[in-house]
């Protein structure tokens, strides 16, 4: 949709993605073990905004409505109502109206899409909001948690790892369609570590990865789904992060923006969005993110842009396989050629079209639903030149972020552009 209103970022914050292999988090193996704990979901979501209100100079009383993106926080923290945890964990926007917003791992693009339409309907400052615990609990059972983004009563059974088999089907059937290989995803990997090494919000900062890791199945890098016919497609490297984290954004009209003291041409404008939804377990064609694609033609046309236009891109790579799909969907090359990009240094911080610079869900982090709002965020702070030892050489002035919920089920695609 294009905005009848025009729709400003006025800027915002992010807490440290972190998890196992952070050095701040802490875990059986971590120093500080049984001496201190990690932050909880309120110390997430309270840090982000918090840090969205002071790093913007915006007053909390400012803020007309606001939204906030969480998944599954009454399974992985027994916490659900987070409209109403927000002024609880910031006082100073206690009586202000927050509504909690899900569509899986889309829920922090639904936040923003929030608080656009309320724009829309008169509001003139608005906050979105994510934050996501998911290191609360043992994998295998966060992975059952996950698996309510599937249709769990026919979907639950493909893998005790439901989420991971899904996308290593559609790993096994791309290759076999297109030729893509094990060294094609690899690189999409290697890059993204190599971003996240450079990125010191980012979950994997630590940990370096080279395409050889990547592609070499091993003990440190098991494939290790029971189901045997997606078994051999999927590696602990192709999987994004089981993160903790909060992302918080403040988002204002042209008359907002006044009363903030903010001229438009200091901002970056959201020139289109787009939602689509697919049902669930119906997936049409599994070499496709067609449900993105939709997502995408629409939010290209309403922007009066084509792919080749987009400076920079934020995309949703649960898994590694899907920065190449979405690739595709997103038009930035035809289909079966998505795995040249990364290969080819093109979706590289100094290529033609980078892709998830800070280190994408794979190596930043993807606390679920935080996700979102990061990824726009991380658009505006390449715009602004605000993302230091990983900053593109030449600021974008145009650039997108795919949001995506579930087996493709839920997508959101978003345009902006620098002032």
């Amino acid at each position: 949709m294009k905005p009848h209103r025009r729709v400003f970022v006025v800027g915002g914050a992010l807490t440290p993605f972190i998890g196992k292999k952070h050095p701040d988090f802490i875990w059986k193996g971590h120093p500080d073990f049984g001496q201190r704990e990690n932050p909880t979901l309120d110390e997430h979501l309270a840090s982000a905004i918090e840090g969205a209100l002071q790093s913007t100079g915006v007053d909390a009383a400012k803020v007309d409505k606001g939204y906030v993106g969480n998944f599954a926080g009454e399974l992985f923290v027994q916490q659900g109502h987070m409209g109403a945890l927000v002024p609880r964990v910031v006082p100073a926007l206690e009586g202000t109206p927050f509504t909690r917003v899900e569509g899986a791992c889309a829920s922090g693009a639904l936040a923003v899409v929030g608080c656009i339409e309320a724009i829309q309907a008169g509001a003139n400052v608005t906050l979105a909001a994510g934050a996501e615990v998911q290191t609360s609990v043992s994998a295998r059972e966060g992975a059952g948690y996950l698996a309510r983004a599937s249709h769990f009563a026919t979907e639950r059974d493909l893998d005790e790892f439901t989420f991971p088999a899904m996308f290593a089907r559609r790993a096994k059937l791309f290759k076999e369609a297109t030729g893509t290989t094990d060294e094609d995803i690899a690189h999409v990997v290697a890059k993204a570590y190599g971003n996240a090494n450079r990125n010191p919000n980012a979950h994997m900062r630590a940990v370096t990865m080279s395409v050889e890791d990547a592609a070499t199945a091993g003990d440190r890098n098991p494939c290790f789904l029971r189901n045997e016919d997606y078994r051999d497609h999927l590696k602990m490297s192709d999987c994004s992060q089981v993160s903790d984290g909060g992302a918080a954004m403040l988002l204002a009209s042209e008359d907002g923006l006044a009363a903030l003291g903010l001229r438009p041409e200091d901002c970056v404008e959201i020139v289109s969005w787009a939602q689509r939804t697919g049902g669930l377990g119906r997936v049409t064609d599994y070499t496709r993110l067609d449900v993105t694609a939709a997502a995408a033609a629409e939010a290209y046309r309403d922007a009066g842009i084509a792919a080749g236009d987009v400076q920079v891109a934020e995309v949703h790579d649960c898994f590694a396989v899907t920065e190449i799909l979405m690739a595709e969907a997103l038009g930035f090359t035809a289909f079966g050629q998505g795995r040249t990009l990364a290969r080819e240094g093109r979706s590289h911080i100094d290529g033609d079209i980078p892709i998830n610079t800070g280190g994408g869900l794979l190596a930043f982090g993807h606390p679920v639903g935080a996700t979102g709002v990061k990824q726009l965020l991380e658009i505006v702070r390449q715009m602004k030149g605000e993302c230091g030892d990983y900053q593109m050489p030449t600021r974008p002035k145009v650039g997108l972020a795919a949001n995506m919920g579930g087996d493709d089920r839920t997508s959101v695609v978003t345009v902006l552009r620098a002032g």
